[in-house]
């Protein structure tokens, strides 16, 4: 814009000059025999004029010069510019794409949660009604009370082991057996209702020089305690116990240790006891 400015300022400048120098060139006609010095020195003015006209327009194109340099600045600016923002413009699009798909995706999942929602309604509600069956069933055959307590030798004296791998050991002599839940044939403790329960095993040691006396206390097939005594001869006894959360039907039994032994008389040193605490 600039740059027109100075247009129309040049050519100002240029018609003047020449107007000037034509005027100075006409008012020139002076008869010879009557020159002066000083008129003599009047072409050396216009000249002086002229070059001053000349230093005028040079100025003008300086001007004119730094203007353009200025302009093709501002344009480099502008194009960086230009360049920035269609750089963003690109990541607009871009953070709008992923936009669209994540609200897609969002509407799918929203859609399958709507599903799983209505599944989950109903295998509640279902789960609800076999809760309540169970329940009935509870109240139905629940026990107040459960204890027992055997020993491992009916009659006589016992030596059991040892064996390659645990061994199950049964205690058929009962004490005690209130509520049913212990099994001398097998010796499984099923668990007649929710609850905690304390169990305590004692296990008869005779002395060997390469066999300890060891048991192991399992709840459906867990690991719980061991009890361990080796001594290389006469005899000892070690125990353990345990209070477990048992649910209905649970099982709690004894293995006899692999490559351990295990003594009883009818002294009962070798015993397995246990007994409801409370209901859940």
């Amino acid at each position: 814009m600039e740059m027109t400015m100075h247009f129309p300022l040049l050519l100002l400048i240029c018609s003047l000059c020449s107007a000037q120098l034509q005027t100075e060139s006409d008012n020139e006609v002076i008869p010879l025999a009557k020159e002066t010095e000083p008129q003599r020195r009047e072409p050396t003015n216009a000249s002086d004029r002229q070059q001053t006209c000349v230093q005028d327009i040079h100025a003008v194109v300086r001007e004119m010069s730094i203007a353009l340099a200025e302009q093709r600045v501002e344009i480099k600016h502008l194009q960086r510019e230009n360049e920035a923002q269609a750089i963003k413009l690109k990541e607009v699009d871009l953070q709008k794409t992923e936009l669209d798909l994540q609200k897609t995706e969002v509407v799918k999942l929203k859609q399958q949660l709507q599903a799983q929602t209505a599944e989950l309604i109903t295998i509640k509600a279902r789960t609800n009604v076999t809760e309540n069956q169970v329940e009935a069933l509870k109240r139905d055959g629940e026990v107040k009370q459960v204890a027992f307590s055997a020993s491992l030798s009916a009659s006589g004296s016992a030596l059991l082991g040892p064996f390659n791998t645990h061994t199950l050991l049964v205690f058929r002599h009962v004490v005690a057996n209130i509520g049913n839940a212990y099994n001398p044939n097998t010796g499984f403790f099923i668990a007649p209702v929710r609850g905690a329960y304390h169990f305590e095993f004692y296990i008869g040691a005779q002395g060997h020089a390469s066999h300890a006396s060891a048991a192991v206390l399992f709840k459906n097939g867990e690991h719980i305690f061991i009890t361990y005594e080796h001594q290389p001869s006469g005899r000892g006894s070690s125990a353990n116990g345990a209070t477990l959360l048992l649910e209905v039907g649970d099982v709690v039994f004894l293995h006899l240790w692999a490559n351990a032994r295990i003594y009883d008389d009818d002294n009962h040193f070798s015993t397995f006891s246990g007994h409801l605490l409370f209901t859940m």
